[in-house]
């Protein structure tokens, strides 16, 4: 048998080899890592993010479809050390839901949605609000109809979606007009229902918002019996936030706020841009998503007490109408104000 011959490297023990093995290895995949990162594009404040801010919206909500279109909230929020998740939702109550359990840390709502979330006991607080905007939702009749005022209402089929904010509105100018729900007969119809309803002549009025209110207008004529205003209801729009999150992250928030107002202001001076930026990933003709922007406000601010007075009309209206089993109070879902 040949005897081995003596050498420094066979002089090392078998574990030892093992272990500087590993160490080269272990050196070696963190340069490829690091490599692969510079090569991606990868930024350092996105390579050591703290966390993601999970946002909830709906494909009718504009400013939040710009600001996911023009990237312009990730870039306002590496620095923090957070990215950002869009996740989409049909509608305002599912939003809600997934607010509730934790699937997302802020949405974008209207009024109504908000109501039921509370008096369900879902876990969320208000942190802000848009402006007003009382003519992006209205009672619509049919261009040829006979209906000329909403007094006329009484005794015909309004169609609309129940428990939303045209729930209310339709509600207020009913008593505006010396008139309550009894004397209607109220269908209940999600937006595109209700839509083909009222095109097929099912019911004499519908009670609607911006984009559906504006692509009725435009696409068959439809004539605004009534809308919001003046002074007949506010419909806000809210910015909802898990409460866990906003109090622990208020930077993020505050940075939220930031990019909404920026795009905000650049949107209403470049409505036709801003229009056709959206109107594809709303499925939507460009002249109504541009409609429908002239009619909403965009500047965002933090909840005041007249924004929860006003809320807290429509949960006891909506309590009153036996919409939520239990009366609600809309402070107890704001967040104390900053010191």
């Amino acid at each position: 048998m040949p005897t081995a011959r003596h050498c420094a490297s066979c002089a090392t023990p078998a574990s030892s080899r093992d272990s500087l093995r590993t160490r080269w290895v272990g050196a070696l995949l963190i340069g490829v890592f690091a490599l692969a990162a510079l090569l991606s594009g990868a930024s350092p404040a996105r390579a050591q993010a703290k966390g993601e801010l999970r946002i909830g919206y709906q494909k009718s909500a504009s400013l939040f479809v710009l600001q996911k279109a023009q990237g312009t909230l990730e870039k306002k929020l590496a620095p923090l050390g957070f990215g950002v998740k869009w996740v989409e939702f049909p509608a305002g109550p599912q939003l809600l839901e997934g607010l509730n359990v934790g699937a997302v840390d802020v949405g974008y709502v209207g009024e109504a949605p908000p109501i039921f979330g509370q008096a369900a006991g879902a876990k969320f607080a208000y942190v802000g609000f848009d402006p007003a905007a009382p003519r992006a939702e209205a009672i619509l009749v049919l261009k040829d109809s006979p209906i000329k005022s909403v007094a006329e209402l009484k005794g015909k089929k309004v169609a609309l979606n129940k428990g939303s904010n045209v729930h209310y509105l339709l509600v207020k100018q009913l008593e505006k007009h010396g008139l309550s729900l009894s004397d209607i007969q109220p269908v209940y119809l999600a937006p595109a229902d209700g839509r083909a309803a009222f095109e097929s002549r099912n019911v004499d009025a519908w009670v609607i918002w911006d984009p559906f209110q504006a692509a009725a207008e435009k696409a068959i004529g439809a004539r605004v019996l009534a809308d919001g205003a003046p002074d007949v209801v506010d419909n806000y729009q809210f910015y909802l936030a898990e409460r866990g999150f906003a109090a622990k992250h208020p930077q993020v928030i505050d940075a939220l706020f930031e990019d909404s107002v920026a795009q905000g202001i650049w949107l209403k001076k470049n409505l036709r841009q801003a229009a056709e930026l959206i109107a594809p990933l709303q499925g939507l003709p460009v002249d109504v998503v541009e409609t429908a922007l002239r009619r909403y406000e965009f500047n965002v601010k933090p909840i005041t007490p007249e924004v929860v007075a006003g809320q807290q009309k429509i949960a006891d209206t909506f309590h009153q109408l036996k919409l939520i089993p239990k009366p609600i109070r809309i402070s107890d879902a704001v967040l104390p104000a900053k010191p």
